[in-house]
């Protein structure tokens, strides 16, 4: 971004939401989300600039949620209060950890002093701030999470994002992994982690409301909870996802990732989608699953009839006499260590 003209980055901008415009027309805008890269290196007049085009083609609801997603290093207090002042309701926080030796490895150019101090200053702007961390870590005991996560909660967040750390192809850890280069905890040692981070939120205040996300009462994100039980959102710029309903059928859209490509795209098409395309019955089904049972309310049983999923009654008492779903008349609920095993899960629920 910082190789384009703004005026050129907000001419894509203002193309794609159109274009999505055409392709769904409803609003209000409830939810809006900056995120990936750095958003906050966006100048502030930007997202006010793209609010303003978002409020005048669909209408922002009165009380919408609008998040951006920040650096600790890229967020010094003027152009927190300058993002406030644009439209920002919500900042996520990329602390990933309190560990200097951890932040060197994952690459961050920030300390943890810095990562302690944005979110001071974060929570003098803004009223809704969310604090993410990645744990789970090569070398990383029971201990050592427990003394980082009591510091975490220690500044009394309202929200906190706690990852654990995944290994995805094709990228510089997966390469140095396969080399042997660092070893990650083990499932046994990784599920002790991920007990010990529900039991010490919960504890603080900050119950699980999704597999990796925590909040007290009121400060759950709208937009990714919306995302879960499977409403529209509608992805705009470099590598963007999106999912839209059309009658009974779910479309899943991809931008094209690369920046500079992307905005060729959008100046040659009026686009920068890659991919748009009709969900088959099982990828419907499946996400609808996988997403629905990350939350801690699960699914509602009325949307899985509506998705057409049949649900094996006797498979479906096994899994609660095991332990993996909760009982409930209402919803499909996967129990806390259900959410450990949800890939296994959903093979039990939607057998091939």
């Amino acid at each position: 971004m910082r190789d384009m003209q703004p005026q050129q980055w907000r001419a894509a901008y203002f193309a794609e939401l159109q274009y999505a415009f055409s392709q769904r027309s409803q609003g209000p805008v409830q939810t809006v989300f900056f995120g990936g890269g750095t958003p906050s290196l966006m100048p502030a007049d930007m997202v006010a600039d793209i609010l303003s085009e978002i409020d005048r083609l669909w209408g922002l609801a009165p009380a919408a949620e609008i998040t951006l997603e920040a650096n600790p290093v890229s967020a010094p207090q003027a152009h927190l209060a300058d993002l406030s002042a644009a439209g920002i309701t919500r900042l996520s926080l990329g602390v990933q950890s309190l560990d200097d030796a951890a932040l060197k490895f994952l690459g961050r150019t920030h300390s943890a002093a810095d990562a302690l101090a944005a979110f001071r200053v974060a929570r003098q702007v803004f009223s809704h701030v969310s604090l993410d961390l990645i744990y789970a870590r090569p070398g990383q005991s029971l201990a050592m999470w427990r003394d980082e996560l009591a510091r975490v909660l220690a500044e009394a967040p309202d929200h906190v994002s706690l990852y654990q750390l995944t290994i995805e192809p094709d990228t510089p850890f997966h390469r140095l992994h396969a080399a042997g280069r660092f070893a990650v905890p083990d499932e046994d040692s990784a599920a002790d982690l991920y007990e010990m981070t529900q039991d010490m939120c919960a504890a603080a205040g900050l119950p699980a409301y999704e597999v990796s996300n925590h909040a007290r009462d009121g400060h759950a994100c709208r937009h990714n909870v919306a995302s879960w039980r499977g409403g529209d959102y509608l992805g705009i710029g470099p590598g963007a996802h999106g999912r839209l309903s059309d009658g009974q059928a779910r479309r899943a859209t991809i931008a094209v990732k690369a920046p500079q490509a992307w905005l060729a795209q959008v100046e040659a098409q009026g686009r920068g989608w890659a991919e748009d395309k009709i969900l088959d019955d099982e990828e419907r089904r499946t996400e609808m699953l996988l997403l629905g049972l990350r939350l801690v309310e699960g699914v509602a049983l009325s949307d899985i009839a509506m998705g057409g999923i049949q649900l094996p009654a006797d498979k479906h008492l096994a899994l609660q006499q095991a332990g993996i779903l909760l009982p409930s008349d209402s919803h499909l609920i996967a129990s806390p260590q259900g959410r450990l095993v949800l890939d296994h899960l959903i093979a039990e629920l939607l057998p091939s």
